[in-house]
Parts: C-alpha cells; sequence; structure tokens
C-alpha cells in the first residue's frame, strides 16, 4: 500500500486555515428537512455514542488521493483516543486531557493542538448532542446504513465528519473527514470489540515515562 504520503495526516484530521477560497465554496448546503423518524435515529445515534465505554477495531483509512493505511484504534469515552499506524507509516495519533497529540517516529517529532480543533472531537464529546453547538449538516438513511453529517455550529469552515454507521444494531462502521479544501479522508473499521479495559499508559502522552518510551522505539 502506498503509506508514506500520509504523513501529511495531522492536516487531514484538523481544521487547515481557508486558503484563497471564493465567497460560499466549500459552505454547508441546506439540510432538508427532517422527519420525526429521523430525529428518532439522530437520538439513537447520541444513545448509542454515549453509552459507549471502549472500543478498540482494526482501521483502515484512505486519503481522497489513494494514499492508504492500517492500523489499530483505541477510543475511550469520553475524551480519549488512539490510532497506532502498522509499519512502515511511524504515525501515533493520541487525544487524551482536551489536546490532541501527533508523533512521527521516525523524526522522533511531537505536534499538540487543541483537541476542539479536529473534527473527530465529536466521537468524544460528552454528552454527544446532534443539536446546539453540533450541526447536523446532512442525513440519509439507505441500504441499514445511517450517514450523518456534522460540524460545529459556529466553526462550519473548520470542516466536517460524517459518521456511517448500521441501523439495526446500531454500530460504528466508518466516517470520513472533510477538510475545508474538500477533501477527504474515510476510516473503515473491523474486528471492532466494545467494552475492553484499557490501559491508561496507552493515552498517557503528557507522562514523561511515555516520552522517554516512544523515544527507545525504531
Amino acid at each position: 500500500m502506498n503509506r508514506r504520503p500520509l504523513l501529511a495526516l495531522p492536516a487531514l484530521l484538523v481544521a487547515a486555515p481557508l486558503a484563497a477560497q471564493t465567497p460560499g465554496q466549500n459552505a454547508p448546503r441546506p439540510l432538508p428537512a427532517l422527519t420525526e423518524a429521523d430525529r428518532a435515529v439522530l437520538g439513537r445515534i447520541e444513545a448509542y455514542f454515549n453509552g459507549m465505554t471502549t472500543l478498540r477495531a482494526r482501521f483502515l483509512q484512505i486519503a481522497q488521493g489513494g494514499a492508504a493505511a492500517e492500523g489499530t484504534a483505541w477510543i475511550w469515552r469520553p475524551g480519549r483516543m488512539r490510532f497506532e499506524y502498522d509499519p512502515p507509516e511511524p504515525t501515533l495519533l493520541i487525544a487524551a486531557d482536551g489536546q490532541f497529540f501527533h508523533y512521527d517516529r521516525q523524526l522522533k517529532q511531537p505536534t499538540i493542538v487543541p483537541l476542539s480543533s479536529t473534527p473527530l472531537s465529536v466521537l468524544l464529546r460528552n454528552p454527544l448532542r446532534l443539536a446546539g453547538d453540533i450541526t447536523v449538516a446532512g442525513f440519509e438513511r439507505s441500504g441499514g446504513l445511517v450517514r450523518v453529517t456534522v460540524h460545529r455550529t459556529n466553526q462550519a469552515a473548520e470542516g466536517q465528519i460524517q459518521l456511517i454507521l448500521e441501523e439495526q444494531p446500531m454500530a460504528l462502521r466508518q466516517w470520513v473527514v472533510l477538510d475545508p479544501q474538500g477533501r477527504s479522508t474515510r476510516v473503515t473499521l473491523t474486528q471492532v470489540q466494545m467494552g475492553e479495559r484499557f490501559d491508561p499508559f496507552l493515552f498517557a502522552f503528557n507522562d514523561p515515562r511515555f516520552r522517554e518510551e516512544l523515544e527507545q522505539q525504531r
């Protein structure tokens, strides 16, 4: 698989500044009126995420240009997430304590940004509400799947995330991050395990011992 272009990964997960866009470019389209049945499904999606404790899965990530990578994802709601990419991709991504940590094992170089600046923060909210400061910009039910596209209400220019779930029973299967320039990154989950106990050290990037362990790798 073509992995190396994923070194630009933070630009795909973190809101990039708008660059020379014309007025209205990539502006969210008006959402058609939701039916009562649609709103009930949104309520079930909220309940699914708010009832989630932990999720571990294998993931396949495909960028718009075709670059692909695989790895293991850990989600520990609320507030914690880890993406461990398989070699040779050197990227490690961790969300915890309101921050998003990106580490390149080859360069031994960390980058930290606010978690709120990434569309993936929606997955870690407590509670998750698909209203108020989160705007539902798209909603579709077909083939047993629900696709709901959201963005921060006052920050539509940051980008959007589309959550793709099986409806019966409700289960997260994919998400697609759309950045301000319209580039998309799709993440598909397989081998999903729910409710496991995780070692908090997996997410402890602010712990000096964690940094020392990273420095010793590769």
